[in-house]
């Protein structure tokens, strides 16, 4: 019989989940396109330049490309006023060929994040961030127009792995609004038993031992320790931290919020860094891309 050192986690594999996801959009959007002769548009708004917010922008706008979304690609200058940049997202709203806006983040100090997320429409949220979609993603019985992309991302995971929600523990570490938050509020949706683990919470490692799954968000690298996790547990982790490896070209690597070699000798699944959660993020933002499209053009 094997020891139980020889347990190996099943990898869930986000970048083929993520192709198949970008394959279905593709001919969804060919459908479209042939039916009622328009395709999907997608703003994305960069402002300075900033190289990880570039590299992330030409990556979503790589991927509108491959599945027919149509891009807008709106680049401004570091100094732009806020006024100016509202003025942008103003026009983007009454454009008709634009079903999605995304402004990328962060924003420089001086322009109000939330001022301008606001002024977006909730018809073209497409990150799922304006406070009325996230208000309704947190009532029980209303649906918000787009969920964000990167919970929507972390749920689709675990489903199309074939790991069930409903009735389970669930432990989310982390509590920002971009991950942490909405995908606890997406699980509580899903029927989990939802706790939120957070920079004040008291002994973490005895609340994150008792989850059937756990969603790493808190951005510490390899925090979560293989002996904090029950096993069998579903891991899924959103962290990207950049760590110094001098055996690496650029002199450091990627590594997640959970300590990757030891979690696979416990996990029964776990998603890798990277390769786990980053490309759903983006299969995610195509997907709320082409239902904005959708609603908009097939009535």
């Amino acid at each position: 019989m094997a020891s139980p050192s020889d347990h190996k986690a099943n990898i869930i594999d986000g970048k083929a989940i993520a192709q198949t996801i970008r394959n279905e959009i593709a001919a969804e959007v060919h459908q479209l396109s042939q039916k009622h002769g328009k395709v999907p548009g997608l703003a994305v708004v960069i402002v300075g330049n900033r190289k990880d917010s570039q590299s992330y922008v030409n990556m979503k706008r790589k991927a509108c490309a491959e599945v027919g979304i149509k891009s807008f690609d709106i680049d401004l200058p570091d100094q732009v006023s806020e006024a100016e940049l509202i003025a942008k997202v103003d026009e983007l709203n009454a454009n008709p060929d634009v079903h999605g806006i995304l402004v990328q983040l962060p924003l420089p100090k001086h322009i109000n994040e939330e001022k301008v997320l606001t002024e977006i429409s909730i018809e073209k949220d497409v990150d799922g961030f304006h406070p009325l979609n996230i208000g309704k993603l947190a009532m029980k019985g209303r649906d918000p127009l787009f969920l964000p992309c990167t919970p929507k991302g972390c749920l689709e995971l675990l489903s199309r792995s074939g790991i069930t929600v409903k009735g389970k523990k669930a432990v989310v570490v982390g509590r920002s609004n971009i991950v942490g938050l909405p995908v606890s509020l997406l699980l509580l949706k899903a029927d989990a038993t939802v706790t939120i683990v957070h920079s004040h919470s008291q002994d973490p490692e005895k609340v994150i031992r008792e989850a059937d799954i756990i969603i790493a968000a808190a951005g510490q690298a390899m925090m979560v320790k293989g002996s904090w996790i029950k096993p069998g547990a579903a891991v899924i982790d959103v962290g990207t931290n950049a760590i110094d490896d001098p055996s690496k070209k650029s002199g450091y690597r990627l590594v997640g919020d959970v300590h990757y070699q030891e979690a696979c000798k416990v996990a029964g699944w776990i998603t890798p860094v990277p390769g786990g959660v980053g490309p759903m993020t983006v299969a995610m933002l195509l997907k709320n891309t082409l239902d904005g499209a959708k609603r908009v053009i097939e009535h």
